[in-house]
């Protein structure tokens, strides 16, 4: 019974402890259900990106005024530059053969209807035909051909 009454102090420091520390652990956990201030202002200003970017379109040429080079850019090259859906490619003088053979107003007259895949005028309703002269006479002059473009 002896070894029994020795212990019994450690194990009243022990439960002390014990208690000073569940203590300690709890005021700790008070805190952390509250939310912290928070500059709203400085927040949004600290995460702004570094830079901004804006698109705006450019301005639309007025209907009739647009050269054969921008319509090819813009229209035509799309499919004649890689040969798509079977589109002869602008400048290959062995696949413009055929159809340069067909004149000016017939490669004009094949654009306006479309022909194969091409859609009618390429897909570009709003072209005029003055501006589809001029986008033809540039593709055709592309392979050899020395068609003038209208004005």
């Amino acid at each position: 019974m002896s070894d029994f009454r020795r212990s019994a102090p450690v194990h009243s420091y022990a439960r002390i402890a014990l208690s000073i520390g569940v203590a300690a652990l709890a005021t700790q956990l008070v805190g952390c259900g509250k939310k912290a201030a928070v500059d709203d202002e400085l927040a949004a200003k600290l995460t702004q990106p570094v830079a901004q970017v804006e698109l705006q379109a450019a301005p639309a040429a007025a209907p009739g005024s647009r050269k054969g080079e921008d319509i090819y850019a813009s229209v035509c090259g799309a499919c004649h530059e890689s040969g798509a859906a079977g589109a002869p490619k602008a400048g290959d003088k062995a696949a413009w053969a055929p159809r340069l053979g067909m004149g000016f107003d017939g490669l004009v007259k094949s654009a306006a209807a479309g022909k194969g895949a091409m859609p009618p005028k390429g897909g570009a309703a709003d072209l005029t035909d003055n501006e589809l002269k001029r986008a033809v006479a540039f593709l055709a002059n592309k392979a050899g051909a020395g068609f003038k473009a209208p004005d």
